[in-house]
């Protein structure tokens, strides 16, 4: 029986860096055994359909764009149901921020405690982040592009797989998803 899950890669078609375009992700995914593959804007956002081995698909895919574009880009992998939940467990939301200052941290691991205890070396108000399972919540007020704490779970003294998408594009792949 196949699932509907988003995968989500780190660091594709940013600042004129690891270029991937998204016809050739969907087509690796394809290969890969997936189907109903649709991709999200340029950042690697890819929506599909698959029997659960989420392990195989994700050395599968990486080794393949490795072949052809001569990179390996780290990424996780949600089903549809794990996103209602972070759609549904945002504290910021709840306390009322703007969505405009929300973004999630996707991880492909739960974050240890010394982890957490780097993001909080990181924090400078106004910013805030609250962890919650295998992903941050993250609040910043002044945007994600002076924040410190937006860039630390993807730097590799975190130790974990990790990347960022704002709110709207968290509710635009559920949306898709669903």
């Amino acid at each position: 029986m196949s699932a509907k899950y988003v995968a989500l890669l780190r660091g594709i078609n940013v600042g004129g860096n690891n270029k991937l375009p998204m016809k050739d992700l969907a087509s690796i995914f394809e290969n890969s055994g997936c189907k109903n593959v649709v991709t999200y804007i340029q950042s690697g956002n890819v929506l599909f359909e698959c029997a659960p081995n989420v392990a195989r698909l994700q050395s599968t895919v990486g080794a393949a764009i490795e072949k052809k574009f001569g990179f390996n880009p780290p990424f996780v992998v949600r089903q549809s149901d794990d996103l209602e939940k972070v759609l549904r467990g945002n504290p910021f939301l709840k306390a009322g921020a703007k969505e405009d200052e929300l973004h999630v941290v996707f991880l492909a691991d739960e974050p240890t405690s010394e982890a957490i205890t780097r993001l909080e070396q990181n924090r400078v108000s106004p910013d805030e982040f609250a962890v919650r399972g295998k992903e941050i919540y993250l609040r910043l007020p002044n945007g994600a592009g002076r924040s410190k704490l937006a860039t630390a779970p993807s730097h590799p003294k975190f130790g974990i797989v990790a990347t960022a998408r704002n709110w709207r594009t968290v509710k635009k792949l559920f949306e898709m998803v669903s």
